[in-house]
């Protein structure tokens, strides 16, 4: 049996974290930056443990594209550039979002921790993006002119928050997502 308890703190250890230790409202500040910086330094560990994983997949099915790994809006970031990489992406965007579940479980599996990766391919989630914004446009155009709700066809997570984030900027008119996975889409309404 191997014990995995924890040993107890010695005292040089506790002495050392006396004498680091900062006035309270300074060390809520540090505290906070350090948050910041541990979290933004493990955002990009989570992007390069994707990075890693897309190449190898890559390989595996003897695809040529560059990566890029980031971080962006609080999310880490996988962007796949290059030619031949259609199949990646698939009907609406159907391929890339299992990749993206897969590339998310190996994270976790490295990790321990659920991670909120957004994995684009060949530039698909950005064209997707306007064209989705326009849709929204276009709906929320129907609701001011007849006043009638209008139901958008069902749609990705990724999908409905980007229509969401449209629809929300304009005034008088709100959005709610309505349904069950796959079939899960968006109501524009009039708003309250």
């Amino acid at each position: 049996m191997t014990d995995t308890s924890t040993p107890p703190a010695s005292d040089s250890s506790a002495e050392a974290l006396a004498t680091t230790a900062t006035p309270a409202a300074e060390g809520t500040e540090e505290a906070k930056k350090s948050e910041t910086v541990a979290s933004d330094s493990d955002l990009f560990r989570q992007s390069e443990i994707a990075a890693d994983y897309i190449e190898g997949l890559l390989d595996i099915l003897d695809y040529d594209g560059d990566i890029d790994e980031l971080v962006s809006a609080g999310r880490p970031m996988v962007e796949v550039v290059g030619g031949r990489l259609q199949p990646l992406v698939g009907q609406r965007g159907a391929t890339l979002e299992a990749l993206q579940e897969l590339t998310r479980l190996a994270i976790f599996r490295a990790t321990g921790s659920p991670s909120r990766l957004l994995l684009d391919i060949g530039g698909y989630r950005a064209s997707r993006r306007k064209e989705l914004a326009a849709v929204a446009r276009n709906a929320v155009e129907k609701v001011k002119e007849h006043g009638e709700p209008v139901r958008l066809e069902p749609m990705s997570a990724f999908e409905r928050k980007c229509v969401h984030d449209v629809v929300n900027a304009i005034a008088g008119v709100q959005s709610e997502s309505e349904g069950v996975e796959p079939s899960r889409r968006i109501v524009v309404r009039v708003a309250d």
